[in-house]
């Protein structure tokens, strides 16, 4: 998908976004209030049913020294020996989502449930490891990077609320009383070809083949060919909270382990993009997600369009290698910002507009790659008709549509 079209994000400043968060009375010329009212329009048409469901926010303070600390450590700990690692997650109350034993897996993924109230207690880290370390901050890293995400999200939530009518968004953030941060590695090559090497050296390949398919949406994926192929670092799929908070990716172009040269060396953005893309139904085309490096990325997630009624518009979106460097891994941050699991939702004023998903009649279009795609995505992707039923707790919805996407009895990590 290299070849698709590039979606430039409408990049939000953080100082609008504090403007337009805060109280009207606070504002204290017309000139203020003008710009308040006009960035809160931009924001919802970029968030809204006409937009792409998501955008940029730039200039947050001390946003690029704790991005450039925390990414690079994703793919050190994800090449560590298996049992330094669990210690090192265990020092820091790390968890993973991913099978981190299995040497094939395409993405490691380091997960923390951070809490609203909070505080930056330094950790006590195991004398087995080290008292001074490259990790030995790792887990102040999760907590104060992802703080400054969650407010970035209840502050853009109260922006919401206030064009729909109502606090439903922001009131569901506070009362969830926590998010999960994950730290993501999405491997090279190289750092695969790396892991079966060890795994094969020490004896503890699987005796049965893992089937990368079922990462994420199980058998499924074999009824199709090209949207599921191996140019994906991650397929297809709908976030289903309120909000999804991204640090904007950093590429490393590394070496392996053992060579004499420089490793893990920052790599400019391959094309200008970010190989985040979006599928838009309205177009039946994908879109390559195009933001500044050192901004954050925030999609709306189902839970949004539920509560605003169909206002607020989520994003079907996968994450897309790039072919031609085989050395070079993506790394992020990510924030998940949930409502609570018991609440309730209720779809008696709210309709399942179809042109918002796939829909159920592939559309003509004159590209019959676009058609193609469309009917493929079909297949892969569980219609949220399916999934969401009324007054169904967020927990029941949670429950249901990860066992859509991933089969199992679809309970999530503790973690």
């Amino acid at each position: 998908m290299e070849t698709a079209e590039v979606l430039q994000l409408y990049e939000l400043r953080y100082s609008d976004l504090v403007l337009v968060s805060s109280n009207d009375e606070s504002l204290s010329s017309a000139g203020e209030l003008e710009r308040a009212e006009s960035t809160s329009k931009a924001i919802m048409e970029a968030l809204g049913p006409a937009g792409p469901g998501l955008l940029a926010i730039t200039g947050v303070p001390k946003s690029a020294s704790l991005r450039r600390t925390l990414l690079p450590l994703a793919r050190k700990l994800a090449l560590l020996n298996p049992n330094h690692r669990k210690g090192i997650l265990k020092d820091h109350n790390l968890g993973s989502d991913v099978p981190l034993k299995n040497p094939e897996r395409n993405v490691s993924s380091f997960a923390m449930q951070i809490k609203y109230s909070h505080d930056f207690d330094e950790p006590e880290l195991n004398s087995e490891h080290g008292s001074v370390n490259e990790f030995e901050n790792l887990g102040n890293g999760f907590r104060e990077l992802g703080f400054c995400m969650m407010e970035l999200g209840l502050k853009l939530a109260r922006v919401c609320d206030r064009a729909i009518g109502g606090n439903e968004l922001e009131e569901s953030l506070l009362e969830s009383c926590s998010a999960k941060a994950r730290l993501i590695h999405y491997h090279s090559s190289l750092d695969s070809s790396i892991l079966v090497e060890e795994a094969m050296s020490t004896k503890r390949t699987s005796k049965r083949p893992f089937n990368s398919s079922r990462n994420w949406i199980g058998d499924k994926c074999k009824q199709v060919s090209g949207i599921c192929s191996d140019n994906l670092w991650q397929q297809w799929h709908y976030d289903y909270g309120i909000f999804t908070v991204l640090t904007a990716p950093m590429f490393l172009l590394s070496n392996h382990p053992q060579a004499k040269e420089e490793r893990d060396q920052e790599y400019a953005y391959p094309n200008g993009n970010t190989y985040l893309q979006i599928f838009d139904p309205r177009k039946d085309n994908v879109f390559m997600v195009k933001a500044s490096p050192e901004s954050f990325i925030v999609q709306v997630g189902e839970s949004a369009n539920i509560i605003s009624r169909g206002k607020l518009h989520a994003t079907l979106h996968s994450v897309c290698r790039h072919s031609k460097f085989e050395n070079l891994s993506r790394e992020t941050f990510v924030v998940f910002l949930q409502p609570p699991w018991n609440k309730t939702f209720s779809v008696t004023d709210y309709s399942m507009d179809k042109s918002l998903e796939i829909s159920s009649e592939v559309k003509q279009v004159d590209d019959p790659e676009q058609s193609r795609l469309t009917e493929e995505l079909q297949k892969i992707v569980p219609p949220l008709a399916l999934r969401l039923k009324d007054g169904m707790t967020f927990a029941d919805f949670s429950r249901e549509t990860t066992k859509q996407y991933y089969g199992g009895s679809g309970l999530q990590s503790n973690r």
